[in-house]
């Protein structure tokens, strides 16, 4: 079959794609998977690569909080994890850490997109949609406009 790699192969090409970024388990196993022998031998290199602390489902959630924490709220981060592989304790880990600074992330990018309170009721609608697509809570939008009605 053109295409399969050994395992040792395999090991490089997975090694490579770490190098480049970090990946989820389940990432790196549907990049590799048509490259693989067969499942049980995919699986045998990514556990070994766990073990070796060369991949990391933990490592990847904080890779993530940290490059798209600043943009998106807790909501929309854990979704992109979620659909990524990544689930128990990292995930929860990632969401806790989210979940501390969401107000401060929240009024940051208010502030970089808008600047200013709205100042019709249309244009509050489209702002709190702006956020609520960016994954931020309801709960925190609503206490960053109750903020601006009150002068914060």
């Amino acid at each position: 079959m053109a295409g399969v790699l050994s395992s040792a192969s395999l090991r490089v090409k997975a090694i490579a794609a770490l190098t480049r970024r970090e990946h989820s388990r389940q990432e790196l196993e549907k990049k590799l998977a048509p490259l693989a022998e067969s499942a049980p031998q995919l699986d045998s290199v990514l556990a070994q690569l766990q073990r070796e602390g060369l991949l990391s489902d933990e490592r990847y959630a904080e890779s993530i909080v940290r490059t798209r924490g600043a943009r998106f709220g807790g909501a929309r981060i854990k979704f992109e994890l979620q659909q990524k592989g990544v689930d128990g304790r990292a995930l929860a880990q990632a969401v806790d850490a989210l979940r501390d600074s969401e107000s401060e992330r929240l009024q940051q990018v208010w502030q970089k997109k808008f600047g200013a309170p709205p100042a019709s009721a249309t244009e509050r609608a489209r702002q709190q949609r702006f956020l609520t697509q960016r994954g931020f809570s309801s709960e925190a939008i609503g206490r960053l406009f109750r903020g601006l009605e009150d002068g914060f």
